[in-house]
């Protein structure tokens, strides 16, 4: 069972495109555990030009912050492996990677339900 939740940057945006309250879903399926965001998914949120990027960058701020010298979907299995976390994130390249190592899978189902695939 995971003791803390990753969140990726496309989970930071899915609450914005499909209207949902993340903290809410995650509090449901996992209590009261850690919810924290990689360094890596801060400087990608910049990056995006997406209408939501701003929002979701916003929504990353107001978690703990986890630092990783490693980029991108690295930098989220790089945490999600220091921090024995479960990762929400409906990246198909990046499922294949968490499914690859075990790490538990947090997608969004039915836009505004999450569900986990725990191993």
């Amino acid at each position: 069972m995971a003791t803390a939740v990753v969140l990726d940057s496309n989970a930071l945006l899915m609450p914005f495109q499909f209207g949902f309250n993340i903290d809410q879903e995650l509090r449901r399926l996992f209590g009261d555990i850690p919810v924290v965001v990689p360094s890596a998914v801060l400087a990608e949120l910049a990056n995006i030009e997406d209408k939501h990027a701003k929002a979701a960058l916003a929504l990353a701020r107001r978690y703990p912050i986890v630092e990783t010298e490693l980029r991108g979907d690295d930098g989220v299995i790089d945490v999600a492996e220091r921090t024995s976390a479960a990762v929400v994130t409906n990246d198909r390249e990046l499922i294949q990677r968490l499914n690859g190592r075990n790490i538990e899978v947090v997608r969004l189902r039915s836009k505004g339900h999450l569900e986990s695939n725990v191993y």
